[in-house]
């Protein structure tokens, strides 16, 4: 039986060699609730992009697994509870500082927010030295 996917995955793409960006470590953190949501904040995850670029789990580095804090907003009535914000923080220093390449951007943080815990959410970042772009995948 194939794993279930996290409720939130990202991709890194580095788009100065049109290639996966492997090797950046990521931390995903659960920033805010509303609504009087049991879920606490503060809870953080930690992963690395693998030879794909994608973050394809999390390890939880405090606070609840990020599985079982979805599934307690989900029980909480998701939109009804109030939507929930996240973080992602993608240390790109050292993957540049590898390249040989001075970045512009040492981290990238990218601030989302979770109003149907039921959908998955994927995060995209396309990545130069220089600059950087972001979506809702799917």
């Amino acid at each position: 039986m194939a794993a279930s996917r996290p409720p939130i995955t990202c991709h890194v793409l580095d788009t100065t060699s049109g290639r996966p960006a492997a090797g950046i470590a990521v931390t995903l953190t659960l920033v805010s609730t509303t609504g009087g949501s049991a879920v606490g904040t503060g809870s953080f995850y930690a992963g690395t992009t693998d030879g794909d670029g994608r973050v394809t789990e999390w390890a939880a580095a405090g606070g609840a697994a990020l599985a079982d804090v979805f599934a307690k907003l989900r029980e909480e009535g998701g939109g009804a509870a109030g939507p929930s914000s996240w973080a992602l923080r993608f240390e790109t220093g050292p993957y540049y500082d590898a390249k040989g390449v001075e970045p512009f951007y040492p981290e990238v943080e990218l601030r989302f927010v979770v109003r149907r815990p039921e959908e998955h959410f994927h995060v995209p970042l396309l990545l130069g030295p220089y600059s950087y772009t972001t979506y809702r995948g799917s």
